[in-house]
């Protein structure tokens, strides 16, 4: 539990978030782009003490956070690399990855960046988290990170197919997102065994790999643990352990593997 926030002020956070991922759990395709873009609007109206209001990162731990993602993506960067970002927030890792790349497309339902000085080779592209605004086979590297698990569940293939038309043949998506066997990692965590507030769905790498896979994406790897130095076998492996614990008593599962299991990492090869 939080340290500065009561039971109270959790329970009301879980509470009101449940109702508001409810809605758009139960909405229709047509009505979620509208819900996605008021929603947490909404949750910080009547949620006033929530943490993304509250806290306030120092610039060492914005730094701190821009550069691990750089070393997730930066063996695929070249200054002839065209990268796209899919939700890039305050668009600080975008900007890092525009002093190292050709062209960097920023994809996002809004500007969050909060200023007007961007990079040169900077695009902020707004969509409606459906479809994306840009020629097929305009990017050489997608990136996403603890995106995929705030969408609905029914737009992930669609998600992996525009990202997959988005790329050039041989780019590469680079994803990461929390792990379901290691979550809930929403305000659910406190009060459920899975995810009911604006998380919809937590995933696993096979999961999200038969996913891909359909998306016409030729090869699927692990990115980030340990395991993916082992290369195929690695991969293997991994898949084989998600299966056996699927067998496993959720809280027995955390506890076990929460931290090996903390995300699905994966490089997704066009």
């Amino acid at each position: 539990m939080s340290a500065q926030r009561t039971l109270a002020q959790l329970r009301n956070h879980f509470l009101v978030e449940k109702e508001l991922a409810d809605r758009l759990r139960t909405a229709t395709r047509a009505e979620r782009p509208a819900l996605y873009a008021t929603l947490y609007e909404e949750l910080f109206e009547r949620v006033p003490d929530h943490t993304r209001l509250t806290r306030r990162d120092t610039e060492s731990e914005c730094i701190k956070a821009v550069n691990a993602r750089l070393r997730f993506v930066e063996r695929f960067l070249t200054p002839e690399t065209d990268f796209l970002e899919i939700a890039p927030g305050d668009c600080r890792f975008a900007f890092a990855v525009a002093a190292k790349a050709r062209k960097v497309f920023a994809a996002d339902i809004s500007d969050q960046s909060g200023t007007p000085d961007k990079p040169a080779n900077f695009e902020l592209v707004i969509y409606d988290g459906c479809h994306l605004a840009l020629p097929s086979a305009s990017a050489d590297l997608a990136f996403s990170y603890q995106f995929l698990e705030h969408i609905h569940p029914e737009e992930v293939p669609d998600h992996f197919s525009m990202v997959y038309e988005a790329l050039r043949p041989g780019g590469r998506y680079v994803l990461d997102t929390p792990h379901r066997y290691s979550g809930p990692h929403d305000i659910s965590r406190y009060f459920s065994n899975s995810p009911e507030g604006f998380h919809l769905k937590e995933w696993t790498h096979g999961e999200l790999a038969r996913i891909a896979m359909n998306a016409g994406f030729t090869r699927v790897e692990v990115a980030r643990h340990s395991i993916a130095r082992l290369g195929r076998p690695g991969w293997h492996m991994l898949l084989l352990l998600e299966s056996l614990l699927s067998m496993v008593p959720h809280k027995l599962r955390r506890a076990l593997f929460g931290r090996v299991l903390s995300s699905v990492s994966l490089i997704c090869t066009k």
